[in-house]
């Protein structure tokens, strides 16, 4: 018997689902231990694996548990999603006929918040699918138990900057209760070279939010910070949030979220950033004019694109020759002037930050995305992070209806009341906005 239950037990110890099964309690016990909050990130790509994946372990370390992407193009591909799918905490959900049609019945279209950029190309169509989609995956996010969702673009990274640990978990875990929204401002890659191949592992130059800088300091240097082109940045300056999963949440376009029954409570924080990484890549200007059927003209770009030097940037890539796209790229956007680099990055408005550099290196060097491919050929639909695809076309409409359910009879009628109260003052969706200009801020200052 003794002889028996020694060899059980030698055979358990060497079994790795046994091993497995005590990683996952002890992991579950240290969550539990520090209070560990669920964050959840939704976006919508169209990324290659080669983008998607330092994009996502980068902020699984960081302590993001979950993500809900929409994939269309090179990202709903079968050689990707197959990957993605395989990966703990990743739902996919494709822009299927089926979706269309669900998200098409929304109540979204019968409200005025977004309606501005109902019916437009380009621009105006991606921040009306993301705010659609945003949506649903806040629906998903609350069946999965999330705490935080934040909407964030392959593109853009999370710096937790002052938290302990370089911690996303720990910088949301010691946000306020009473807080509903957290704003993250956002940097702006500033590239050195017009042959980035990689740009999470090769840029270390940002240039500083204006919620970071001391007046002075943005107004003093506003014009050789802005280098001649339209704004101090190339394209968005408003940042991205976090939010509170609740009840009666939406979107409020792709930079912040709202609630139907008050205005959420929010504060802006003071460290941590977005680091957004646009036009990294020489081939980031025909990649972009690729994606959009509009004319390279002035007027009809601004149908087409919300921000200046989208517009401009869209024109050139139309109309110029491959050199002439060559210099206008190094004039605009690859920052050569070692000069003027140094004397920014002296004065603040520049600044190197090397830490997501480091990790996704390391991420890199350590194979794991090299396993995560391996493994999904081996393994296909082994996903055991969110509830796979039976909920994937929920009804969101009927989801989203909850709000008038979840009280039960007796105040339904009252809450349907306050919420059709509520339409006609409904603010509209914050879109990217350019940061405040020069004269702008004079005027401003002078009001």
């Amino acid at each position: 018997m003794v002889a028996h239950w020694c060899t059980d037990s030698l055979a358990m110890l060497n079994d790795e689902q046994f091993w497995l099964s005590i990683k996952k309690l002890a992991v579950a016990i240290i969550l539990c231990r520090n209070g560990a909050v669920l964050i959840c990130i939704t976006g919508s790509t169209s990324a290659s694996l080669h983008q998607i994946l330092p994009w996502l372990y980068y902020h699984k370390v960081i302590g993001v548990s979950h993500f809900i992407l929409f994939v269309e193009g090179e990202a709903a591909k079968p050689a990707v999603t197959s990957v993605l799918e395989s990966i703990r905490g990743v739902k996919i959900i494709y822009r299927t006929k089926e979706l269309k049609e669900q998200q098409d019945r929304s109540r979204i279209w019968n409200e005025t918040w977004l309606s501005g950029f109902f019916y437009k190309p380009c621009n105006y169509e991606l921040f009306v699918k993301q705010s659609l989609n945003m949506e649903m995956a806040i629906v998903m996010a609350r069946e999965a138990g999330m705490d935080w969702i934040i909407h964030l673009d392959t593109d853009e990274l999370i710096h937790p900057a002052g938290a302990r640990e370089y911690s996303l978990r720990r910088l949301l875990l010691d946000v306020p209760d009473n807080v509903d929204m957290v704003i993250f401002p956002n940097y702006e890659s500033s590239v050195e070279r017009d042959d980035i191949k990689d740009p999470f592992t090769e840029v270390s130059m940002f240039k500083k939010n204006y919620d970071h800088l001391p007046k002075d300091t943005y107004f003093g240097l506003y014009k050789e910070a802005t280098r001649g082109n339209p704004n101090y940045f190339l394209t968005y300056g408003n940042g991205k949030s976090a939010a509170r999963v609740q009840e009666h949440m939406r979107p409020n376009g792709a930079h912040r979220w709202h609630n139907y029954m008050k205005s959420p409570n929010e504060i802006k924080l003071e460290e941590a950033a977005i680091l957004h990484y646009t036009y990294t890549k020489f081939s980031d200007l025909t990649s972009r004019r690729d994606r959009c059927g509009c004319k390279p003209t002035k007027e009809d770009v601004k149908r087409c694109f919300i921000l200046e030097f989208d517009r401009l940037a869209f024109i050139i890539a139309s109309t110029a020759t491959e050199q002439e796209m060559r210099n206008w790229y190094r004039e605009h956007v690859v920052w050569t002037d070692k000069d003027t680099n140094l004397k920014l990055l002296r004065k603040g408005v520049l600044t190197r930050i090397y830490a997501p550099m480091a990790i996704i290196r390391g991420l890199k060097e350590s194979g794991i995305f090299i396993d995560a491919v391996t493994s999904a050929k081996a393994h296909p639909k082994a996903n055991i992070g969110l509830e796979n695809n039976e909920s994937i076309h929920t009804n969101v409409t009927a989801a989203q209806s909850t709000t008038l359910k979840e009280g039960g009879n007796d105040n339904s009628q009252a809450t349907a009341r306050k919420i059709l109260e509520m339409i006609d003052v409904q603010e509209e969706a914050v879109p990217p906005m350019s940061p405040p200009g020069f004269l702008e801020l004079m005027e401003s200052a002078l009001s």
